[in-house]
């Protein structure tokens, strides 16, 4: 059974720093591409920031680039989402997500996801 478990999100003022966590299981983790996405009230869900199986490659949404940072430790199965800087307007819920994929890339396209955590809720003060 696969399973993606989110944690870290919390209440923080603007210019704050968390940083979230997704544990994987019941798969082979370095098959997977994965990423983080969000979703604020009355808005679509929107890619934030994605990587490769192998944590080579990285890819940022627009609004945020310079201020998150994603990383994977495949050894202990682990999806990371530091992020700096934080604005008001990044107050959503945000989702770990995994698709196999063996290629050098990843992709900020929701519907590339197959596997989704529950996500974790990210508030963030002016």
């Amino acid at each position: 059974q696969v399973q993606l478990m989110e944690s870290g999100g919390g209440v923080v003022q603007a210019g704050d720093s968390l940083r979230l966590s997704c544990i994987f299981s019941g798969f082979t983790f370095d098959d997977y591409a994965a990423g983080w996405f969000r979703q604020a009230p009355g808005k679509e869900r929107e890619g934030v920031s994605c990587i490769n199986w192998s944590g080579t490659r990285t890819a940022y949404a627009d609004s945020v680039k310079g201020r998150f940072s994603i990383s994977r430790d495949n050894d202990a199965s682990t999806l990371y989402l530091q992020m700096n800087s934080l604005e008001p307007e990044d107050t959503a819920m945000y989702y770990c997500a995994a698709t196999e994929s063996n290629g050098l890339d990843c992709d900020l396209g929701v519907y590339e996801y197959t596997y989704w955590g529950q996500g974790t809720q990210v508030t963030v003060s002016s």
